[in-house]
């Protein structure tokens, strides 16, 4: 792995493929790059879709490489349903950036994640940290009110929004409100941006942050630039902030603290479902519950009884 650690994007690509596919190397991988992360500066970008999200990104790859930092981009997208890959739309729309020589890339398939992740997200964004990105951008898949897991994995959050999103308050409900340490309302041309950022104003008086920030709301405009400084102002502002708080150790902590936690259910996952001998118990399982002989419930105890006995 010692490409990766060069910033070898060819190598970077690879690593992420043997982590996103769960290959019996990606294990080993993670352990060579782990002592090397913890530099960059994770950035989720999350909202409903139609908001801009990938255009917003574009603009603030444009910022950061003209500041000459290194730019790491992680798209999760809807699953194909015939091949299992992502659905590549939204990236047309980083089609100038993709020729950059440093700036990364990559779509990731959500493959039933929750939190509009994909489950490989965290370790995708450690290689890419151990490959020299001063900037990792996380943007989710769009699927509105469960994209609250983003904030587990980022050290800064942005929220997109846009004007016609919809029932506003409803929007708010979804707990974007409580994730959101910066607020792009983009589209801003459109009628009732202005009346939007208001309102998300006026209910940030009732959000108790714990760290004294105050999130900004900023009008923004993907398809010009407008706004994109003040955004990525905004977010350098708050991680400059969770440093000279301290929050910034705790919030990783907390990342770390999900991420064992997934490898703890994967790994008991798949001792439970994986081999010849379990498919059979599952299938003798079914019968029994189709039939009506036993409940779905009695049959899940079933098998976890028999998790803790092995």
């Amino acid at each position: 792995m010692e490409k990766v650690l060069t910033g070898d994007r060819l190598a970077a690509a690879r690593a992420i493929t043997l982590v996103e596919n769960e290959e019996p190397d990606a294990e080993e991988v993670l352990k060579e790059i782990f002592p090397h992360t913890g530099k960059a500066h994770r950035v989720g970008i999350t909202g409903p879709p139609g908001a801009g999200k990938s255009t917003l990104a574009c603009e603030l790859i444009k910022f950061f490489r003209k500041k000459k930092r290194a730019v790491g981009v992680l798209a999760v997208d809807p699953t194909s349903p015939f091949s299992g890959g992502a659905i590549l739309g939204d990236r047309i729309r980083m089609s100038d950036c993709f020729t950059d020589p440093g700036v990364f890339i990559r779509s990731m398939a959500s493959r039933g994640g929750t939190g509009g992740l994909a489950k490989a997200t965290q370790d995708a964004a450690d290689i890419l940290d151990a490959a020299g990105m001063n900037y990792v951008l996380i943007e989710t898949v769009g699927v509105g009110q469960e994209e609250l897991d983003i904030i587990n994995i980022s050290d800064t959050t942005i929220v997109v929004l846009y004007p016609e999103a919809g029932d506003r308050i409803q929007t708010m409900k979804a707990g974007l409100m409580e994730i959101a340490d910066v607020f792009a309302i983009n589209k801003c041309d459109r009628d009732g941006a202005e009346q939007l950022a208001d309102e998300i104003k006026v209910m940030l008086t009732l959000r108790k942050d714990l760290h004294g920030w105050e999130p900004p709301v900023i009008l923004t405009q993907g398809t010009t630039g407008r706004g994109v400084d003040a955004l990525a102002r905004a977010a350098l502002g708050h991680i400059e902030h969770l440093r000279k708080t301290g929050a910034l150790e705790s919030r990783r902590r907390k990342g770390i603290a999900l991420k064992i936690r997934t490898i703890v259910e994967a790994s008991v996952a798949r001792a439970l479902w994986l081999g010849e001998e379990n498919q059979k118990k599952i299938d003798e399982a079914v019968e029994r519950v189709a039939s009506r002989r036993e409940t779905p419930y009695a049959a899940a105890a079933r098998f976890i009884k028999r998790f803790r006995k092995g």
